[in-house]
């Protein structure tokens, strides 16, 4: 899959995507991701890719004219993409859009800076996309959130590990806890059921403590989950339990 950034400051990038899993993705030929600097198709000599808002207000805003222009040089080296803009007017990213994202050919995103980027833009994009709520310096590190996002579902990304599918988001749920040894730290145990060596017990307490995670830390998801009659059993039987040292332990180290 290829990923065309598009934005002001070409170098935030050098480092996140020469890393770690997406690191080896990019080695291995599964991801390319390339970066475009918008200011190349600034019209000025000084390469102004900003101006101040009509109608004033404090900031500057991007130029339409080398955002559209790097658009549209970059949908032009083929093959065909889905162009986004980050902006916090978009619907907001989840999993199921990196889903959807991950099995595209190309995706191509444009990071906004400063007090936003002029409106026109939006008829020249498919789609707006947010990562969040919150504000940002600029669309830099949204872009990267999205790249790793979508990345790591592409099949052979993630090597030999766990298949995504099986990941927190991929229904409305939260992930059960994990734990690793020692079996004993400052004295909170890792729960006996992890140890038991009873696959069928230890996939029912998980099931579990996702559910009941789930609807004390996030009811909006909790809200959006389909419960089965095993669901319902396994939640009430986990709701009831004593709060025992083991059930301690999970919330502390969760």
């Amino acid at each position: 899959m290829i990923f065309d950034i598009l934005t002001l400051f070409p170098a935030m990038f050098a480092s996140p995507f020469e890393e770690s899993i997406l690191g080896k993705a990019r080695a291995r030929g599964l991801v390319t991701v390339r970066v475009h600097n918008i200011r190349d198709h600034a019209e000025d000599r000084h390469q102004m890719a900003d101006d101040r808002p009509f109608g004033g207000g404090e900031g500057m805003i991007m130029k339409p004219e080398p955002v559209v222009k790097a658009l549209e040089a970059v949908r032009a080296e083929g093959p065909p993409a889905v162009a986004v803009l980050l902006s916090p007017q978009g619907e907001l990213f989840s999993q199921s859009l990196a889903w959807e994202f991950s099995r595209l050919e190309r995706l191509i995103l444009i990071c906004g800076r400063y007090e936003g980027v002029d409106e026109r833009v939006v008829h020249f994009v498919d789609r707006e996309v947010s990562i969040g709520d919150y504000i940002l310096t600029g669309g830099e590190l949204a872009a990267m959130v999205v790249v790793d996002a979508a990345a790591r579902l592409i099949p052979g990304v993630l090597g030999n590990t766990a298949s995504p599918e099986a990941e927190s988001f991929r229904e409305p749920i939260l992930e059960y806890p994990q734990y690793t040894r020692p079996r004993e730290f400052r004295g909170l145990r890792v729960p006996e059921v992890l140890l038991s060596g009873d696959h069928e017990a230890v996939r029912r307490w998980r099931r579990a403590e996702a559910l009941r995670r789930t609807r004390i830390r996030r009811p909006d998801l909790f809200s959006r989950l389909k419960l089965s009659d095993e669901d319902r059993r396994l939640l009430q039987a986990a709701e009831s339990e004593d709060d025992s040292g083991d059930q301690h332990a999970r919330e502390v180290i969760g």
